[in-house]
């Protein structure tokens, strides 16, 4: 069993004993979506903390994505609501890369496919290297913000 998920279990009792509403129905939305992942496909099996941490980060982007809509509702409370349980989930995740380390990331693959290539690697080659800087970004950063750095760098 993963140190991550039990600890996240053990952060959920915490809180229903301290009747923290927030952080309890979101730590229990997150502990679904882990034992939904871990039954999924042919047979159950435990999960490791990377694929409890790519859970997590699935569960954040979908309320992001919710918090959106919400706002673009004229529903900021809700809104609101959604981005206060992002700030929950956050703190199981690992610290998010900044803008200078993403770079450097981007560049330093940039050159490698470079050097694999034999040649600058052009757009074509964009989905070789965002998978290369994501195997390193290791769910650290935003797939979008991915995207962009590397297109911007092979533009």
């Amino acid at each position: 069993m993963s140190e991550l998920k039990d600890t996240i279990q053990a952060d959920m009792v915490a809180a229903m004993k301290a009747h923290d509403e927030l952080t309890k129905s979101t730590l229990r939305m997150a502990v679904a979506a882990i034992k939904n992942e871990q039954v999924a496909g042919s047979e159950a099996r435990e999960l490791s903390d990377d694929e409890v941490i790519a859970v997590l980060n699935r569960e954040v982007a979908k309320r992001r994505d919710s918090a959106e809509a919400y706002t673009a509702g004229k529903r900021p409370e809700l809104a609101a609501k959604e981005l206060a349980e992002v700030e929950v989930l956050q703190r199981y995740l690992p610290a998010a890369l900044t803008e200078a380390e993403l770079d450097a990331i981007v560049a330093e693959e940039v050159a490698a496919a470079a050097a694999q290539l034999g040649a600058a690697p052009s757009m074509k080659q964009m989905g070789l290297v965002i998978k290369a800087v994501n195997a390193r970004a290791a769910g650290r950063a935003q797939g979008a913000a991915v995207a962009a750095k590397v297109k911007a760098a092979l533009a």
